[in-house]
């Protein structure tokens, strides 16, 4: 019996994080975000200034190929992607194959490291 209890109880606690993750930009956490967009991001963007690649304060919610004086490729451009978890998250997971002539090489391939990074850029947004 002790052990069906133990079972029940860990199932209980799982469920009792979900909302709290789900508060959090589909289970990122903003703050572990910040540290994966400094260590894996920061070499190429900033969040307030275009450099190899566009700023990204804003990002969230943003129409793609969109930011000011960044100059982008052209399917970017044509692309009528709105960035959100779900495209950010595709966008990370494999951008050329997202976006046929994006030139970002670059692939996130953890997905808990996606997750923490979309809830920092939504964070970072103000959404």
């Amino acid at each position: 019996m002790s052990r069906l209890s133990g079972a029940a109880a860990f199932w209980l606690l799982a469920w009792a994080a979900v909302p709290a993750q789900a508060a959090n930009g589909a289970g990122g956490d903003a703050t572990r975000g910040a540290a994966v967009y400094e260590d894996k991001c920061t070499g190429c963007h900033s969040l307030d200034a275009n450099r190899v690649g566009p700023a990204h304060r804003g990002v969230y919610g943003r129409k793609a190929g969109s930011a000011k004086g960044y100059a982008y490729s052209a399917g970017l451009v044509r692309s009528k992607i709105i960035w959100s978890e779900a495209t950010l998250d595709r966008w990370l997971t494999n951008p050329q194959a997202f976006i046929k002539g994006a030139r970002m090489g670059f692939r996130l391939d953890d997905p808990a490291k996606r997750a923490d990074v979309i809830a920092y850029l939504r964070k970072t947004s103000g959404k």
